[in-house]
């Protein structure tokens, strides 16, 4: 048996959702919307007929279309078109929106644009940090290390200032052959090589093409140049002083020794060519102007520039403080070449097993090593002071 009942029927339960929360919805008063829409209002009953009559899907007479008045309002009007185009001409261009902030005589003429070659000269003068360079180690408050990116530039540099490039940096397994034969030259001229990652490149210097040098504030001179002015003073009897600086890596440091150099009477200071700082412009200025008047000279091998000083009769003498033989009161001899090492590294073995005797500098047990900077100074003061003596 079934029960029927009026909710079973089809179709109740779709109608019973759709009404469900929805109020009645109201009658249209077509009254009350001529009154509100009065220009909706065809001008006359004629066509108000006609347009009643019309039947579905008949166009409609295009004379009708030029009869009608035109629409006050609406979208379907052109009075809205009209309107905004009347706003439009009315309404200020963003051009004279920003003349009420910036007129225009404010704006800077021809004449008045900045000169960016006076601006990169005041800045070889005042060696203010540019942006998107990284400043040399140890030297995070100070003026950065000048920095040529590009391949041309680059080999350039190479071929024609080779002493004045600290050394290159090259991106890191980049894959272009021409970087590669950029390497080779680097190292054919006893430049200091470096693989880097892309990032570094960037911090120094853009655009770069995976090479960037890094250049010194003078350019250093060849050993092959000045060594027989060193090799005829052995024989004419005329005192040289040679300073030899090693695994110094702080430029303030680097620069201090340059200084105490020109002040204590050092002919030459002979550099590596690698693990060092560069001459940075740290340097410079630590050197109180020392740097242009120092003879910097950076040999393609220092331990053969040792070598052959050596044979040529000069006495090689290394400060550390791993020996008994102390610095006061040493015999030293007319000719003699001064090596100091870094702090922490100090004398390489290359020059400590050519030394005819290592100095040491008096100090106290508490204190772990003298400046590298400091103890040049001492040495060469000691030297300059039994030389003034006599």
């Amino acid at each position: 048996m079934s029960f029927n009942n009026d909710d079973s029927r089809r179709g109740f339960g779709n109608d019973r959702k759709r009404n469900f929360g929805r109020s009645p919805r109201p009658n249209f008063d077509e009254n009350r919307f001529n009154r509100e829409h009065p220009d909706d209002e065809p001008a006359n009953r004629s066509e108000r007929n006609d347009r009643v009559n019309r039947s579905f899907g008949e166009r409609a007479d295009r004379r009708s279309f030029e009869r009608a008045p035109e629409r006050r309002g609406g979208i379907g009007s052109q009075a809205h078109l009209r309107r905004d185009r009347d706003n439009f001409a009315s309404r200020p261009s963003r051009f004279e929106e920003r003349a009420e902030h910036h007129s225009l005589s404010d704006r800077p003429t021809f004449d008045d644009r900045r000169d960016f070659n006076s601006e990169r000269r005041s800045f070889n003068e005042n060696r203010t940090t540019p942006d998107g360079v990284v400043p040399a180690v140890g030297d995070a408050d100070a003026a950065p290390q000048v920095a040529v990116g590009g391949i041309k530039e680059v080999e350039e540099l190479l071929n024609k200032s080779p002493l004045q490039v600290h050394r290159v940096l090259f991106m890191h397994k980049s894959g272009n052959p021409k970087l590669y034969e950029l390497q080779k030259l680097a190292k054919r001229a006893h430049v200091h090589v470096q693989q880097v990652d892309s990032k570094i490149l960037d911090s120094y210097a853009r655009p770069n093409h995976g090479v960037v040098a890094l250049m010194n504030e003078k350019e250093l001179l060849n050993w092959m140049d000045v060594r027989e002015e060193f090799f005829k003073a052995r024989d004419t009897g005329e005192k040289k002083l040679i300073a030899v600086a090693t695994n110094i890596e702080d430029p303030r440091n680097l620069g201090a020794c340059i200084r105490s150099s020109l002040a204590l009477g050092v002919d030459i200071l002979l550099l590596p060519a690698k693990g060092m700082c560069g001459i940075t412009p740290s340097v410079a200025r630590t050197s109180a102007g020392a740097l242009e008047k120092l003879r910097i000279c950076r040999p393609d091998n220092l331990e053969g520039a040792i070598g052959e000083l050596k044979m040529a009769g000069y006495q090689i003498l290394g400060l550390d403080a791993d020996t008994e033989t102390n610095l006061a009161g040493f015999d030293f001899a007319d000719h003699v070449v001064l090596a100091v090492g870094g702090e922490d590294v100090g004398l390489p073995p290359f020059i400590k097993k050519q030394c005819d005797a290592v100095l040491r500098i008096p100090m106290k047990p508490e204190a772990h090593s003298y400046n590298a900077s400091v103890a040049l100074s001492l040495g060469l003061y000691e030297y300059a002071r039994l030389r003034i003596k006599a």
